[in-house]
């Protein structure tokens, strides 16, 4: 969507949000190397990620293996253990990070979720990037989305922002109403046939979604389906081409 006053310069760069479901496919396997593989092959400059596993006293976790395989740098925003390993979001990117930060969303007793703050170096500017995992009760969504439309809000953080991730919405409902009331959504239903993304092999619902605010032009939206991606996990990756106004 164009925004008022022209942008000092502008960047094209490619975003993809991917639940991995702990690099665990639908054929009940784990197998890492398979989101590796479809990652590699996205080629996005900054991925968000959810569901996944971190480091423990006896490995280094999955978002170390695959900032390793695919050459990029990580930060990872954990929201609980799993096991005895740390267990969330991570971002993923060919831009150097100048800030991190998260922010909980926790809804009283239920599972534990965060907000995921990466401020991204753009040369002269910055690039404020969001990456969320939302619960899976309507409540707990709406206190969620309120919380997260207050901090992307925020105007003491300037410059274009992208909020991205799996925000459990099955269809349009009180988070999608409260998140559309104050940032800019990408329409998948523009873009994609049907616009879903869950589950992979056979995708039903919409749960992962981009958000935006600022000067962004949506150029191109993607979920790849192939022989690798209606397996490698229960999600599709959401991919999407934008040019950033700074």
């Amino acid at each position: 969507m164009a925004q008022d006053n022209p942008a000092r310069r502008t960047e094209t760069i490619r975003v993809a949000t991917y639940n991995i479901h702990r690099g665990r496919g639908l054929d009940g396997r784990t197998r890492l190397e398979r989101i590796a593989a479809v990652l590699a092959t996205v080629d996005a400059d900054i991925v968000a990620l959810q569901e996944v596993v971190g480091a423990s006293p006896l490995k280094a976790g999955q978002a170390a293996e695959l900032g390793a395989a695919l050459g990029m740098g990580w930060v990872m925003a954990p929201t609980r253990h799993l096991r005895s390993a740390l267990f969330g979001n991570v971002v993923l990117s060919r831009f150097p990070v100048r800030h991190h930060a998260q922010h909980d969303l926790t809804w009283k007793t239920c599972e534990p979720r965060n907000a995921q703050r990466v401020d991204l170096d753009m040369g002269d500017d910055v690039l404020h990037l969001y990456n969320v995992h939302l619960g899976t009760a309507l409540l707990e969504r709406r206190h969620q989305a309120g919380r997260l439309a207050s901090l992307v809000h925020d105007r003491r953080v300037t410059g274009p922002k992208i909020v991205l991730g799996d925000f459990n919405e099955w269809a349009r409902g009180l988070a999608t109403d409260i998140l559309a009331e104050r940032l800019q959504s990408v329409d998948l239903r523009q873009h994609l046939r049907g616009g879903r993304t869950y589950p992979g092999f056979f995708p039903i619902l919409h749960l992962d979604h981009i958000y935006y605010e600022g000067r962004v032009d949506v150029l191109k939206v993607a979920a790849p389906r192939d022989r690798l991606t209606l397996v490698a996990s229960d999600h599709l990756p959401l991919v999407a081409d934008l040019r950033i106004g700074f």
